[in-house]
């Protein structure tokens, strides 16, 4: 019995590739078989099966494609992507078994979208960095002087005005702190300088107050023991009113003398200033002419330097190396005012947190001042400084007339011209010349 189905016997196989073939020609893709899915497979071998769908020895093979046989022994649907390559077919997922298809080309970043995220990221790390510094710097002030204890004030005019003194005090300092800085070991505390600060519209001015000016100690009340002491008309030397009764008694005697009412008041100690400028990394300054003072310790050449606490301290103190003495010192702690500002307000030390902090924290622990100051005013006294200094405001001294017993008399037709220009936030016309 022939067992090759009808139009398949052994003698019709002609030249074909494989089983036993002797050509070289590979068998044509038309006589291999494809089993489609869902179909009963053509009957390549055997007789059928009972119940159709298959044949003796064959098992009936799962469906692959959703062709159909068109008599042919070909699943059309299956070789279509068979005979073109796409060896996993043409389905409806396509692109790779089971229908998974092949991934395109990734889609360009969004940078509109990613800018905008990332802006925001940033300014929400600025804003929480700034509202905890503040409240940081804000908590670390002295507000330790009451002026509402001042009596008989004048009436406040335009514009705000800072009085700003340097004191001697050594409170806190140990012994070799004391001798390190040239301080001595003086009992109470004095002022070394002090200065009026008028920031207005029409132009900032800085003002130094000699500490060797005469002037009149008025009726005041006791910072402590609330008492009033009534003026005698004693003269003496305007550093006295604070080593006398403090901060209070000291912005009495200034408004008494003047008429200028203070709004503010801010003061640094020895070691506070010392401290600032070693947080800083030191303070650049040119120095004109050299000096030494075995009182201040100082000991400096001509030239450009780096003065560090100890220097800087040395600096703004000395007055016995001068002829003009104290009205000298003033200028020079102007100057070198200028060149702290500066260098405080540089993006070095600004824009680097390991230089801020420190700076920031040194400057505030040093500082005593006013129960109504606010940082905002601090911060207003501090570029008024700046601006003053680098030349964008008026600098001078009291104007002084002569001197008398030893301290310096001021000028009294330049003072008043000098302070209703100040009240009204005139531009400043006086000099100290």
């Amino acid at each position: 019995m022939n067992e090759w189905p009808e139009g398949r016997s052994n003698d019709n196989r002609g030249n074909r590739y494989g089983r036993g073939s002797a050509s070289a020609q590979p068998e044509g893709a038309r006589v291999m078989r494809q089993v489609r899915r869902g179909e009963p497979s053509a009957p390549p071998y055997g007789a059928p099966q009972q119940g159709g769908g298959g044949y003796a020895g064959v098992p009936q093979q799962p469906a692959y494609g959703n062709g159909y046989d068109d008599g042919s022994g070909y699943d059309n649907g299956y070789d279509n992507g068979y005979n073109t390559g796409q060896v996993y077919g043409g389905g409806p997922g396509g692109g790779g078994p089971g229908g998974t298809r092949e991934r395109g080309p990734r889609p360009a970043p969004n940078w509109r979208k990613r800018i905008k995220w990332t802006a925001i990221v940033v300014l929400s790390v600025l804003i929480v960095t700034s509202v905890s510094t503040y409240f940081w710097a804000d908590s670390k002030l002295h507000r330790d002087v009451d002026l509402s204890k001042v009596i008989d004030r004048p009436a406040a005019g335009e514009g705000t005005n800072y009085l700003i003194v340097g004191s001697d005090s050594r409170k806190g300092m140990s012994d070799e702190e004391k001798k390190k800085l040239h301080t001595g070991s003086a009992e109470g505390q004095r002022t070394d300088s002090m200065m009026i600060l008028h920031v207005g519209d029409n132009g900032d001015t800085l003002i130094s107050l000699p500490r060797d000016s005469d002037v009149e100690i008025p009726s005041y009340q006791g910072s402590t023991s609330g008492k009033v002491y009534q003026g005698t008309g004693r003269h003496t030397k305007l550093n006295a009113a604070y080593a006398e009764d403090g901060p209070t008694l000291l912005v009495r005697t200034v408004e008494f003398n003047t008429g200028l009412h203070i709004d503010h008041y801010v003061e640094i100690g020895f070691a506070g200033f010392a401290d600032i400028v070693d947080a800083v990394g030191g303070v650049t300054i040119d120095i004109d002419k050299g000096f030494t003072d075995k009182y201040s310790g100082a000991n400096f050449k001509a030239g450009k330097q780096t003065l560090n606490g100890e220097e800087a301290l040395a600096f703004v103190r000395t007055r016995h190396a001068f002829a003009a003495s104290d009205l000298q010192r003033t200028k020079n702690q102007q100057k070198f005012l200028a060149a702290l500002a500066h260098q405080v307000a540089t993006p070095s030390t600004v824009l680097n947190p390991f230089k801020l902090y420190p700076t920031l924290g040194a400057g505030l622990d040093s500082l005593t001042v006013d129960k109504d100051m606010s940082l905002w005013d601090l911060a207003s006294m501090f570029f008024a400084m700046k601006g003053v200094n680098g030349g964008d405001g008026t600098s001078m001294n009291m104007p002084v007339s002569g001197s008398t017993g030893g301290n310096l008399v001021w000028d009294k037709a330049k003072v008043k011209t000098l302070v209703d220009e100040l009240k009204n936030d005139q531009k400043v016309t006086v000099t100290s010349d």
